[in-house]
Parts: structure tokens; C-alpha cells; sequence
């Protein structure tokens, strides 16, 4: 029989899972450690920034998607974008 402090380890190691940001290359599940800062000139406004997420193995493949588009503006670690310091966009 499971203690219930086991039980709410468990569930607080489940729930930073379900929470931490993860690459957005399609079918990986690896923790994100970079930000991909673009926007669509035909879409947005200059000044906006969508975001993708990357781990360092896609971080390459991502960039050169969005870049031979002329939509890659900035590449950041991820722990500077969350930082309070960070500039904002």
C-alpha cells in the first residue's frame, strides 16, 4: 500500500512533467533549453514575437526552417527569456 506522502510525490513530479516547456519539433518530447523568436511579416506586426521552444539536438532543423523563410528574428536560451532581465518584445 502506497503512504499518501508518496502519493503527493508522485503527483508534484507529474504535475513539473505536465508543466515543463518541451521542444516543439514535431514528436519530441525533450526539455526545451532554447527559444526560436519569429513572426510571419505577412501576418503579424513587426514587433510581434510567436515562439517556438527546442532542445539543442533541433535547435539547428528549427532555426533553418524558419530562417529560409525570413521569419527567424532571435535565438535565445530559454533560461534568459524567463529571466526578469530579459528584454521585452
Amino acid at each position: 500500500m502506497n503512504s499518501p506522502e508518496s502519493d503527493s510525490e508522485s503527483d508534484s513530479a507529474a504535475e513539473r512533467a505536465a508543466t515543463a516547456p518541451v521542444c516543439s519539433a514535431k514528436g519530441c518530447r525533450t526539455d526545451a533549453v532554447w527559444v526560436l523568436a519569429w513572426n510571419n511579416p505577412k501576418l503579424h506586426t513587426p514587433e510581434r514575437r510567436k515562439t517556438w521552444l527546442a532542445c539543442d539536438e533541433h535547435r539547428e532543423h528549427l532555426s533553418s526552417f524558419l530562417g529560409v523563410r525570413g521569419f527567424l528574428k532571435d535565438v535565445v536560451p530559454l533560461t534568459e527569456w524567463e529571466s526578469p532581465e530579459a528584454p521585452t518584445v
